[in-house]
Formats: C-alpha cells, sequence, structure tokens
C-alpha cells in the first residue's frame, strides 16, 4: 500500500501511519478463557507495553490485553518526538504548582527520555533514535512573545537546559524562540515491537481483540470480565492505560478530560531539513521533524488541533499542513498521512495512579496533553513503583485525586458545559443531506424514518446507514470525512463507517440501521 500512496500526486486518498505502515507486528489471539495472574494491564499502547515490561522483569506475572490489535491507538500515530519540551508549560506549571512541582515535571520527563535511550542502547534496537535540538517559537508579536519569554524565565528558575534565540535554523523569520538541546526523535513502533518481545522472553501474555467491560469485582482479588465471551481476569491490580479509564470507578474522569485531534503528513522536502524538533505555540500549531525512510529523509509535518468531532471539515487540516509544508520547504511528494487524538485533564497535568483514593487497586495513566512519548514511560514506572510499594517521588504530583481549584474549577464548568451544548445540538440539528445524493466515498447526517442516522456509501456504492447516536452517553456524532469515521464530540468516542469502535470511551458499536425498511 506504501509504494501505491507514494506515486500519487498531492495527498494520499487515504490515511495511513507511516509507523504503522513500516512495521510488521505480530498478533495476539482474543481472550476466550478465565485468567489469574498478578497484575492485568488495558491497553497495548506505550503506556501499557512499559508498564508491562517493567512489572514483569520484577518478577510479576502480568496479563496485556487491548481492544484491538497492538500499538494501533495514539501510540501509532504519534509525531515521537522524545522530549521534555511540552510546548509552554513550565511558567503555567510554577503558577500553578509551585517551583518543586514544576521541576518534578522536568526531572520525571528528562528520566523518561533517557530510560526510552538506554533500552535502545542495551537492546541495539534500530529505530531511528537520533538526538535533535527542540525548539518551540512565535511568529506573533502581539500575542505569544511575552508568553514565550516568561516561559523562558521559568527555564531560568527550574535550571532547564534552554538559549533564547532571535532565529532558528528553519528558512522562517520569528520573534523569539527557545531551545532545549539534546532531545530525541524515533520510531515509536520499532522500539515497542522489541519491549513486546522481551516482555514475552519473560513470561508475559498478550490477548487482542479483548475489549474490558466496566464492572470491577472488588471484593477479595480484583475480577475484570471481557465484554465478548465474558471472561474474566483476576488480579491483584488492574492498570488502565487506554486514554479514558475502562472503570470510572466514581473518578468522574469523563468531566475532568477532553479530547482533541491533531494532523502529521509525512513529505518529502525538495529544500535539505536543517535538523532539529520544532513546535510553534500559535495558533493554529505546527510541528516539525525528520524521519528516515528508505534510506532519504522525510519530514513529520503536524499539528491542526482541534476537539474531536468540532470540526466542519478535517481533510482541511491535511490540506493546510500540506500548504505550510509546501511554502516551507516544498513538498516533492507525501506518501502518508495520518490523525491521532489524545485527552487532556483540567489542569494539562496527566492522572497517573490509583484510579481514586478508595479504589487503590486500579491504577489509570491517561492525559498526556499530545506528549505521550515520555509522560507514558513516566507514567510506567510510577504505576510499576506504586504496585511493587516502592517510594516514587513523582507520584503526587500526578496523583488523580488532585482538584486544584485554579484552573481547574473554571476548566471543569466550561467543559462540561460544551458537552452539554454539544448533546443539545446534536439532538435538535436541522440541516440533513439526502441519501439518494450521496456520491462513492462520501459520509453524512440523513434523514431516515424520520429519525436522524449516519449514512456512508463506499466506492461500490455500498450503503451503511447508522443510528449517529453514541453508545457512550448518548451524544450525537458528527462525520469526520478526513478519517472516514463517526466522531463523537462530547466525550471522544470514534467508530467506522461500519459502526465499529475505533476509540472509547464507548464500548458497544453504533446501531446498524436497514437501508430498505
Amino acid at each position: 500500500m506504501g509504494e501505491h500512496i507514494q506515486k500519487e500526486q498531492g495527498l494520499p486518498k487515504y490515511p495511513q501511519s507511516l509507523w504503522r505502515a513500516t512495521t510488521e507486528l505480530p498478533t495476539f489471539p482474543r481472550l476466550k478463557k478465565n485468567i489469574k495472574t498478578d497484575v492485568a494491564v488495558v491497553g497495548a499502547g506505550i503506556t501499557g507495553i512499559t508498564t508491562a515490561y517493567l512489572l514483569a522483569k520484577a518478577g510479576k506475572q502480568v496479563v496485556l490485553l487491548d481492544a484491538g490489535r497492538i500499538m494501533n491507538g495514539t501510540t501509532g500515530f504519534t509525531t515521537a518526538k522524545v522530549t521534555a519540551q511540552h510546548g509552554m508549560i513550565y511558567d503555567e506549571l510554577i503558577n500553578h504548582f509551585g517551583e518543586e512541582k514544576a521541576r518534578f515535571y522536568y526531572e520525571v520527563n528528562h528520566k523518561a527520555m533517557n530510560f526510552i535511550g538506554n533500552q535502545i542502547k542495551e537492546w541495539n534496537v534500530d529505530c531511528d533514535w537520533k538526538q535533535e535540538d527542540a525548539y518551540i517559537y512565535t511568529q506573533d508579536e502581539s500575542n505569544t512573545l511575552s508568553q514565550l519569554k516568561n516561559e523562558y524565565k521559568a527555564y531560568e528558575k527550574l535550571g532547564i537546559p534552554g538559549e533564547w534565540l532571535e532565529s532558528v535554523p528553519l528558512p522562517m523569520s520569528v520573534h523569539g524562540a527557545i531551545k532545549m538541546p539534546g532531545q530525541h526523535r524515533f520510531h515509536p513502533l520499532a522500539y515497542l515491537k522489541r519491549m513486546v518481545e522481551e516482555f514475552l522472553k519473560m513470561g508475559g501474555e498478550i490477548y487482542e481483540n479483548t475489549t474490558i467491560g466496566e464492572e470491577v469485582e472488588t471484593k477479595g482479588p480484583l475480577t475484570i470480565k471481557a465484554e465478548r465471551g465474558n471472561h474474566s481476569i483476576t488480579c491483584q491490580y488492574a492498570v488502565s492505560a487506554s486514554h479514558f479509564p475502562f472503570c470510572d470507578g466514581k473518578g468522574l474522569y469523563f468531566t475532568r478530560l477532553h479530547v482533541e485531534r491533531s494532523y502529521a503528513l509525512a513529505v518529502k522536502p525538495e529544500t535539505a531539513y536543517p535538523g532539529g524538533m520544532y513546535l510553534s505555540v500559535d495558533k493554529p500549531s505546527r510541528s516539525l521533524r525528520s524521519v528516515t525512510y528508505n534510506g532519504e529523509e522525510l519530514v513529520i509535518a503536524g499539528g491542526e488541533n482541534h476537539p474531536t468531532g468540532k470540526s466542519e471539515s478535517t481533510h482541511t487540516h491535511y490540506e493546510n499542513l500540506e500548504k505550510f509544508a509546501g511554502e516551507l520547504l516544498g513538498a516533492r511528494h507525501i506518501p502518508y498521512r495520518w490523525s491521532t487524538q489524545d485527552l487532556i485533564t483540567l489542569d494539562n497535568l496527566p492522572y497517573i495512579g490509583p484510579i481514586t483514593s478508595n479504589q487503590d487497586r486500579i491504577l489509570v495513566a491517561t492525559g498526556y496533553r499530545k506528549w505521550g512519548m515520555t509522560n507514558s514511560t513516566a507514567a510506567a514506572h510510577v504505576m510499576t513503583d506504586y504496585i511493587l510499594g516502592k517510594d516514587n517521588r513523582y507520584s503526587e504530583l500526578y496523583t488523580p485525586s488532585r482538584f486544584k481549584a485554579d484552573p481547574a474549577l473554571k476548566t471543569f464548568i466550561v467543559q462540561n458545559a460544551g458537552v452539554a451544548k454539544e448533546f443539545i445540538s446534536g439532538k435538535t440539528e436541522m440541516t440533513y443531506h439526502k441519501i439518494e445524493h450521496l456520491q462513492a466515498g462520501e459520509g453524512a447526517v440523513v434523514r431516515h424514518n424520520g429519525q436522524r442516522a449516519g449514512a456512508y456509501k463506499d466506492e461500490e456504492g455500498n450503503l451503511y446507514l447508522l443510528d449517529t447516536t453514541c453508545t457512550h452517553l448518548g451524544c450525537e456524532t458528527q462525520w469526520n470525512e478526513g478519517e472516514r469515521s463517526w466522531d463523537c464530540p462530547c466525550h471522544g468516542s470514534r467508530y467506522s463507517y461500519k459502526g465499529e469502535v475505533l476509540e472509547g470511551p464507548a464500548i458497544d458499536p453504533l446501531k446498524k440501521l436497514d437501508p430498505h425498511e
């Protein structure tokens, strides 16, 4: 498929991640029996795989489960920057949490980067691991320059290595930039594939296509159950590494997280790339880094963030990135394009640790704010130490039970008012397409038997008709033409045009409707 896409001009017709396209991953069976283990890890992305590996290395019996294929969530669709420079975050952390915790955030993410590098060296993994300087920059003198200067002052207060610049190596003019030297980038799936192999050598078990239900038996050993087949996993601890927790535990996570999508292109530039990893702090965001592909250098251009389900034309975001990359470096061809989504907490710090203060045997890791490579690795260490009964100086920083009045309360109110608005507007929508007007490859909201429905016509003319009501909490999904999916604007669940769950928190598929009724 990759060779076919490369011959096309402009954007590839269908989205495909470079990481997924260039990695042959093993397959694993669906859970078909009741099992007992020390720890069950739900979600086989970088968080779950790293946690499972660390626990198995410590002598624990571990089972790793995923609702789909391993590494097929955000981990397989990242830009894969391995850095402690996470946009403009340190000034904000100082203001809301104090200097000590802001310094902890840098320390734990820097250590996570070093852990990844040490594992790659120990295993001699061919995963395009390369040291790069990281830059955040602004081209907006009026709005973000002062914020960027405050961020640099935060670097100085915290002792973070950094340099203020008036220019960057890219062929663009900027009003200011901060360089953080000695960061890295890599091929995440090549790295994780080797970690999976090591996990299996230590006796770990992996089950794919196994969705875990919300009900958990907490009296005595924990018991969680697979939705399909109702098979149970009995364990001492369970780890949720799957975006929204598979079990909320009355932690109200659906009200304390919001979901954003972002986009990426892999571009063969016409001019030489100067090296480095870049992120604009302006809106819309722009991200750049290089990658080695088939012996040549491509540039990954990313950005165009928006709340899931709240974009009138998702394909436009790809076109905007194509224009950006083309004007900056030229675009000889674009072999891959992809998008992903990530969760953001009320105060921009991940939730890592016991799901609630009353339920300390179910752990959660989520809300990485698009910086999952280091935050996930840090999460794996924090949760592993917790399960092993070891102290971890960073556990309090990430504890999910925190709730700061500033800025969390304001964000909580605004965020959930937005969910309520989406719920109501989806139910009262008055604009519909007609099924007979759909073109091949087109999807839209239609009226069917007097009710709102979702229709998609494939390239062969086959019609797929669905009830668009999200099976999570009843919001109405919206059509995403860039990914050919139905996306929920309330909590980020996504479904294929056939109604299958692509991303949770939803567990059940959309209801299929009969086009002939």
